[in-house]
């Protein structure tokens, strides 16, 4: 079989790349391991797919993106969130914008995004043929001639584009085969990790908070080598049979550096809102409430019930001591306690946890203008891929569009009158 333009791998990058490139005249075929497309798409959002986050300023866009933000501008300014969301209403789908500008399909079924893709590649004239791609052949000039598929069948083309994901989710068929395909062209890869995922502890003292969530507290990451923070944010979490999760979780685990995980401590500030000196003010109101009391029955009021006996350990108290007894030193400690709960990270979550894959093909060896290979002539690169990776609220998706999109355009092509 042979094609002008070969897209390795059918995801959200894939299908819009391939359908862009055959939309300019290039016969297109798209290789897919999966019966069905984009199946990491069908499970985002927990179903409903984020699809985008609705910005307009490219700033505040590459803000959200701690890993290649600069390098993305070129593909980020060409297809912006706006192009995005004209890009889905134009094949039928109705879109809603939530809290924190996050778009989703009005149905609340990402299936609509799946097909809308799926659709735009298939009306553009792009084929899907089925199958995971183990090998590249290569010519002379290091150009690539053929995609050899794990049948053995082979697919020649003219250009290549590489859109098989990370590692995130791998039971969706994200198994790092790109990455190899990318080494295969000489291309360097960036040591890879999971990102937006959950964190790990080996603390015991937090075990028995399994499922407690929090709202309006703020989590700040320090690195056990700086002690600086690397990340602080308030919103809400939730504690885990391992460790912490929740939205200021997932942006947090997307600032570990190359550092091992070990080396980071999760700060919780249980009452952002108060100063020391206003919930100093607070505690000892509350003891003279339940005066005569244990310690442990004076904070009700003030903590969730789960997280007392851990507070106060965490503060050396022993909550059974009655009010009478409780110093100033202790009311001190337990301040201290409830505006900095330490959670020391032992681990990230695992792969199959993870959002995204935070690592990839390295941004030095492509073409931000093109997402052309600077050591290869004829591939290209785009989505998860490449070491590129933001927080939660759709940008992933967004990232995965605009470079799909930039790649699709910028292979040789017949341009042509087709949508």
């Amino acid at each position: 079989m042979s094609a002008r333009t070969v897209v390795i791998g059918a995801g959200a990058s894939g299908l819009i790349a391939a359908g862009t490139a055959a939309s300019r005249g290039s016969d297109t075929v798209v290789a897919e391991r999966n019966a069905r497309p984009a199946r990491k798409v069908m499970i985002t959002g927990k179903g409903r797919c984020n699809l985008t986050n609705d910005l307009s300023d490219l700033n505040a866009i590459t803000a959200n993106i701690p890993h290649g933000g600069k390098f993305l501008i070129p593909a980020l300014s060409r297809f912006m969130p706006a192009d995005t969301k004209k890009f889905f209403e134009d094949l039928g789908v109705e879109l809603v914008t939530e809290r924190g500008n996050r778009v989703f399909p009005a149905s609340q079924k990402a299936v609509d995004i799946v097909d809308a893709l799926d659709r735009f590649a298939r009306r553009n004239g792009a084929k899907t043929v089925r199958g995971r791609c183990v090998a590249f052949e290569f010519g002379a000039d290091c150009s690539v001639t053929a995609a050899v598929l794990e049948t053995g069948e082979r697919i020649e083309g003219d250009s290549f584009i590489i859109c098989t994901g990370g590692l995130s989710y791998p039971a969706t068929g994200s198994t790092g085969d790109g990455y190899a395909l990318a080494v295969s062209a000489g291309h360097t890869i960036v040591p890879t990790r999971p990102s937006l995922v959950p964190l790990v502890t080996d603390d015991e003292a937090y075990f028995p908070l399994e499922g407690v969530s929090l709202k309006n507290v703020r989590l700040t990451l320090t690195d056990g080598h700086s002690k600086k923070p690397v990340f602080s944010e308030q919103g809400e979490m939730l504690f885990t049979a391992r460790g912490i999760s929740g939205p200021i979780v997932l942006s947090a685990s997307a600032h570990f550096g190359k550092f091992p995980p070990s080396g980071y401590t999760a700060h919780i500030n249980l009452k952002p809102a108060l100063d020391r000196d206003t919930l100093d003010r607070r505690v000892v109101r509350d003891i003279e409430k339940y005066a005569g009391r244990s310690v442990s029955n004076a904070l009700r009021d003030l903590l969730i019930r789960a997280l007392i006996p851990v507070v106060l350990d965490k503060a050396g108290i022993n909550g059974d001591i009655n009010t009478g007894e409780f110093t100033r030193e202790q009311r001190a400690a337990l301040v201290s306690a409830v505006k900095d709960l330490p959670v020391r990270i032992s681990d990230l979550g695992p792969y199959t946890e993870a959002v995204v894959t935070s690592g990839g093909v390295s941004l030095k060896e492509i073409d931000p203008r093109t997402m052309r290979s600077k050591l290869c002539p004829n591939l290209y690169f785009a989505g998860e891929v490449i070491d590129a990776d933001a927080y939660t609220g759709g940008f992933n998706l967004q990232i995965a569009f605009s470079t799909g999109r930039l790649a699709g355009m910028s292979v040789p092509a017949e341009l042509t009158t087709k949508g």
